[in-house]
C-alpha cells in the first residue's frame, strides 16, 4: 500500500491512514474485500466497516465523494462516504482514536496506493484540506459540500486545477476526495509527518493560552461567509445601474449594507470558465483569504460560493481605479496632481514589496496594472485583483512553465517567450505602471503606440522629460519627475537580470539611492522560447474573449523583443 512496514516504523515516522480496501488478506485482519478501514502506524487497521452493507461498492467504479474529520477534543475519527456530492447526516464510520501522538507541527498530506494481486486504476478527482486550533470550526455553520462550479466535472483541466490548488494551499473546508475507478484495489489517504505541507497545531500541557483566546485570534483570520440573499440584496438583485467594473473574468458591483457602507461585490462569470487554464475565484480567495492584511493591498471582507454564484466582496473604494483617473477623467477636482501620483507609486511598490519579500510565501501577482489599483478616499493606492496570482516558497529553486497570463502592454518578455513567472516579471508589470503615471499614456495608446518603446526612445534622443504627461502643465519637480522616468525604464529593461526588485525601485523613488546608470538605447535581448511548440496555440488564447478583437488579455506587443 505504499506504507512503511512494521520493522520499518520508528517512533519519528508516525502516521495516520484511511484505507479504501478491495483486496481481501486475512493475514492483515481484512474483515472482507470491500471495505473502509483506519490505520494508525500500520496497516492493520484499527477500525472498519464493510461498505456493501451500507450501500456501496468500491468495486463498482462509480464516483464516490469521501469525508474524512478528526475532532481532536473528543478523540474522533469521522469518515462519510456519497455518491453524490452532499454529505450524509450519518458517518458511516465513527472511531475512537487519540492522534495526538501522530499529529506534529508540520506533516505532509497525500495519498498512497496499490493494486495488490489486481489490476486496477486510481483517480482523484479533487481533494481539500483545512485544519482549526478552536473548538468549533468556522464553516461548521453552512455545508459547503461540492460546488461543481468550483471543480467542475467536464474541465479538461482538472489535473492542473488540483495541482494548481495544492501548491497554492488552498483551503476552504474538510478534506473532501472523490474517487472515480474501474476496480479499487487500494486506496489510502494518509498524514506523515516529515516535511511542512500543513501546520496541525496541538494543546500542550504547560503555558497554554485558553481556547477562549485562540479563537479570537484564528477567526480574525477567516472572511465572513456570505448568503447568496445577503449578497442580492446589497446589490439589488445584480442591477445593472450597480456595476462599477468588468473584467475578463467578473463584474464587480458597488453593494450597500444594512449598517450603512459600502461594499464591492465581485461576481465570477461561469458562461465563459473554460476560456481559462486556471479558476479566477479559487485562485484569489486562496490569495485572499491567506490573511493579506497590508495598507497597500484591497482588503476582502466576504464570500460566496451558493448553487452556481461565486462571489468575494471586498472593501469600497470610492476614487475607483488608477486606470479611470489617469484615462477616463472627466471631473477636474479629481485630477492627480504630481504629489499624487508620486503616493500611488510608492503605495504600489509598497504592496508588492510585501508580496514578494514580506510575506511567509512569495506571492507573485502576474497582473499589476492601473485597472487594478484602486484609491481610497485619501488617494492611498491599494492593489487588487488575486485571480492570476501564482505563491511559492521563498527558496523554490524550481518553477513550472505556464501559458503567459496577463494584460497586454504590461508583461515582461521573457515571461511571455519562458512562460516561467518571476519577481522580476511584476518588477516589469509595475515599471510600465509607473511610466503610465509619469506620462498618463496607456501602455498601448488608440494608434498602437506602445508606451515603453516611446519612452526609451525619447531617453535615446536625451529627450525623457518629454514623457511628461502635459495635462500637469509643468507643475511637477523635474528631478522628481526624471527619476520617476528613470525608474520605470530601470524596471522595464528588456534583460530582466538587469531590473532591480521593486524594494530597491522604491529606494531610488523616495531618494534614499542613486539613480542607475541606463544603457543610452534600449537593449535588444534575444530569448529562447520554452513554449515554442505551443506558441501558435498559446498566441490564439485570449482573442477570442477579448472586449474587441484585435487586443489579446495577455499578449505583450511583439516590438518589445525578438525571439531565438
Amino acid at each position: 500500500m505504499g506504507l512503511p512496514q512494521l520493522d520499518d516504523l520508528s517512533s519519528q515516522d508516525p502516521y495516520f491512514a484511511v484505507e479504501f480496501d478491495t483486496s481481501f488478506n486475512p493475514s492483515l485482519g481484512d474483515i472482507n474485500g470491500n471495505h473502509v478501514g483506519v490505520d494508525v502506524n500500520s496497516i492493520v487497521s484499527l477500525a472498519a466497516v464493510d461498505v456493501l452493507s451500507k450501500g456501496f461498492d468500491l468495486k463498482r467504479g462509480k464516483k464516490i465523494t469521501a469525508w474524512i474529520e478528526y475532532g481532536d477534543s473528543a478523540k474522533l475519527v469521522q469518515i462519510w462516504l456519497s455518491y453524490s456530492s452532499s454529505k450524509p447526516p450519518t458517518p458511516l464510520l465513527v472511531a475512537q482514536i487519540d492522534l495526538s501522538r501522530q499529529f506534529k507541527e508540520y506533516m505532509h498530506v497525500g495519498f498512497s496506493a496499490s493494486n495488490g494481486l489486481g489490476s486496477s486504476m486510481h483517480l482523484v478527482d479533487h481533494w481539500q484540506f483545512k485544519t482549526f486550533t478552536t473548538y468549533n470550526n468556522p464553516m461548521d455553520s453552512v455545508e459547503l459540500g461540492y460546488c461543481s462550479m468550483c471543480f467542475p466535472e467536464d474541465s479538461s483541466n482538472t489535473s492542473s486545477q488540483i495541482y494548481g490548488t495544492h501548491k497554492r494551499g488552498f483551503k476552504i473546508g474538510n478534506m473532501a476526495l472523490l474517487f472515480g475507478s474501474l476496480v479499487v484495489s487500494v486506496v489510502i489517504i494518509i498524514v506523515v509527518p516529515v516535511l511542512c505541507f500543513v501546520a496541525v497545531r496541538k494543546e500542550r500541557s504547560g503555558g497554554r493560552r485558553s481556547k477562549r483566546e485562540q479563537t479570537r485570534v484564528e477567526m480574525t483570520n477567516v472572511p465572513t461567509r456570505w448568503s447568496l440573499a445577503e449578497i442580492k440584496l446589497a446589490t439589488m438583485g445584480f442591477h445593472r445601474n450597480r456595476i462599477v467594473g468588468e473584467g475578463a473574468s467578473a463584474v464587480v458591483y458597488r453593494g450597500s449594507v444594512p449598517s450603512g457602507g459600502a461594499v464591492a461585490v465581485k461576481r465570477f462569470d461561469q458562461s465563459n470558465r473554460k476560456a481559462f487554464t486556471h479558476n479566477p475565484f479559487t485562485t484569489e480567495f486562496a490569495a485572499m483569504a491567506g490573511c493579506l492584511k497590508h495598507k497597500n493591498l484591497v482588503q476582502l471582507q466576504g464570500w460566496c460560493c451558493e448553487g452556481s454564484e461565486l462571489v468575494l466582496v471586498y472593501e469600497f473604494l470610492a476614487n475607483g481605479s488608477l486606470d479611470r483617473l489617469l484615462h477616463r477623467n472627466t471631473d477636474s477636482s479629481t485630477f492627480l496632481s504630481w504629489s499624487l501620483r508620486l503616493k500611488v507609486v510608492l503605495g504600489v511598490a509598497s504592496a508588492l514589496t510585501f508580496l514578494h519579500e514580506e510575506c511567509q510565501r512569495q506571492i507573485i501577482h502576474r497582473d499589476v496594472k492601473s485597472c487594478n489599483i484602486m484609491l481610497d478616499d485619501e488617494f492611498n493606492a491599494k492593489l487588487g485583483d488575486f485571480g492570476l496570482a501564482e505563491v511559492y516558497e521563498h527558496n523554490c529553486g524550481s518553477r513550472e512553465a505556464t501559458i503567459p497570463a496577463g494584460t497586454i502592454g504590461y508583461l515582461a518578455p521573457e515571461y511571455v517567450y519562458c512562460g516561467i513567472p518571476t519577481v522580476k516579471t511584476d518588477v516589469y508589470s509595475f515599471g510600465v505602471v509607473v511610466l503610465e503615471v509619469a506620462t498618463g499614456k496607456r501602455p498601448v495608446d488608440d494608434d498602437k503606440t506602445v508606451l515603453v518603446d516611446w519612452v526609451w526612445d525619447l531617453w535615446a534622443q536625451k529627450k525623457l522629460l518629454e514623457a511628461a504627461d502635459s495635462r500637469l502643465s509643468g507643475r511637477f519637480i523635474v528631478s522628481e519627475m526624471e527619476r520617476v522616468l528613470v525608474v520605470g525604464l530601470y524596471c522595464v529593461h528588456p534583460n530582466h537580470e538587469k531590473r532591480p526588485t521593486v524594494k530597491e525601485a522604491a529606494r531610488i523613488l523616495r531618494g534614499e539611492a542613486p539613480l542607475p546608470v541606463l544603457p543610452s538605447t534600449r537593449p535588444t535581448v534575444r530569448i529562447k522560447s520554452n513554449l515554442c511548440k505551443y506558441s501558435e496555440d498559446i498566441l490564439n488564447i485570449g482573442r477570442d474573449n477579448s472586449p474587441n478583437g484585435d487586443d489579446a488579455g495577455w499578449l505583450t506587443p511583439k516590438s518589445h523583443f525578438s525571439k531565438v
